[in-house]
């Protein structure tokens, strides 16, 4: 493959994505004694979700926009579950600043005819052969900067980085252009609270992968974007405006995410210990520990739909064109469908389905992904940590959010 022109900073260069994240998604401890008291209000509330956590308002929606915010399980279900009621129309004033015409804002029929082709680089069997060939090497050469010092902080020294570092990896990024192109991506998450650098880096970006595109469409090798170059809608090329945006979105979707839900699932191990002690003894337990961790404490608590037509949800009558907030988190902590749902407990045997991933037609794309990399992060963490626990010198782990929720640092000792 040929050389691409290296990508462009930030016209100031210091500027810093990273130091936005709590005015763009909240930095409430516990968003859930208040998302209960709001469920308990009602199942679905007029209102805009981020006015009613203390946020900024999204300064992308029409000033003029109905909201309506939705917290109990059944109804969020009937909202992920109703594409042609509840539309994604809503992501186009929002993500569609930032990722173009992406198909998170689309609808069928458009949706799943590029759906099916993005989908198929993401087949569970196409994700587990990346276990082997780009998740362990990232890994193993982050954990060998401090496996053998007997202390670390997980999320500064392996998990912010551990998915990112998947993805360049996925598209063959240069390593020169790496951490311009990480700061770029999370930039674009920006976008509701400070357009101006969102858009900026929507932009460069933009400019970045029509290029990458364009020499790997001459010259393919064997990563993703060249899977994508060439791949076919009806005997076309993808619309490169749709691909660009896919590509776009793809960090942010598959490392953002992942992240924070790896960050989160050590978090709860580390603080319930015994738990943690029975995944040492029993693997087969990981994956029930993932899908408690993201229900218990999910990554992305609010998705967003749009009223295509007026309808009655939740007893509440809803206007076409309303701007519905879709609280996944609160369903997901619906005590009507979860027991006791504060508690974190990988035993727990669920009788309903959680909303972590989404559900329906835009059920997230890169769930296979997330589960493996979180599988095989959790095992090598076990592996080779031997007495991982949290340090008791240093601050315990705190999981901040009210739209996307993350600690920031899990100091632990081993060994």
């Amino acid at each position: 493959m040929g050389a691409v022109q290296s990508i462009e900073d930030f016209d100031d260069p210091s500027f810093n994505p990273f130091m936005e994240d709590a005015l763009v998604f909240g930095d409430h401890l516990d968003p859930y004694a208040r998302i209960a008291e709001l469920r308990h209000n009602a199942s679905v509330l007029p209102g805009e979700y981020r006015a009613m956590m203390g946020l900024y308002p999204d300064i992308t929606c029409p000033p003029d926009a109905q909201h309506y915010s939705v917290f109990g399980y059944d109804e969020v279900a009937q909202v992920l579950g109703d594409p042609q009621t509840f539309s994604n129309h809503a992501y186009s004033y929002n993500l569609g600043i930032s990722f173009g015409r992406s198909i998170s804002t689309m609808d069928a029929p458009e949706h799943p005819r590029f759906r099916r082709i993005f989908q198929k680089a993401f087949l569970p069997q196409t994700v587990a052969a990346w276990g082997d060939e780009l998740v362990d090497p990232v890994v193993h050469d982050l954990m060998a900067k401090f496996e053998g010092r007997g202390e670390a902080d997980l999320v500064q020294e392996f998990t912010l980085h551990y998915p990112f570092h998947i993805i360049y990896r996925q598209l063959a990024l240069p390593p020169e252009d790496v951490s311009t192109f990480h700061k770029l991506a999370i930039a674009q998450t920006v976008v509701s609270v400070d357009i101006e650098h969102g858009t900026e880096a929507s932009r460069k970006l933009g400019t970045y992968f029509k290029r990458l595109v364009a020499e790997r469409r001459a010259n393919p090798g064997d990563d993703l974007i060249s899977a994508l170059a060439v791949a076919e809608v009806e005997g076309e090329y993808l619309p490169e405006e749709v691909l660009i945006s896919f590509l776009r979105q793809l960090i942010n979707a598959a490392g953002d995410t992942t992240y924070r839900a790896t960050s989160v699932l050590l978090t709860a191990l580390l603080s319930h210990p015994e738990q943690l002690e029975a995944i040492r003894q029993d693997r087969s337990l990981i994956p029930q520990a993932i899908e408690e961790a993201v229900r218990w404490d999910g990554p992305v608590l609010m998705q967003s739909r749009y009223a295509s037509k007026a309808t009655t949800l939740g007893g509440i009558e809803i206007p076409q064109g309303a701007f519905i907030d879709v609280v996944a988190g609160s369903a997901n902590r619906d005590e009507r469908k979860f027991p006791d749902p504060e508690r974190f407990d990988i035993f727990r045997k669920p009788q309903h389905r959680h909303f972590a991933f989404a559900f329906g037609p835009h059920v997230c794309i890169g769930q296979h992904l997330a589960r493996v990399e979180m599988t095989r992060a959790l095992s090598a963490i076990l592996d080779k940590l031997p007495n991982l626990r949290l340090d008791p010198d240093k601050p315990a782990p705190e999981i901040r959010g009210s739209m996307m929720r993350v600690p920031h640092s899990i100091h632990v000792k081993f060994g």
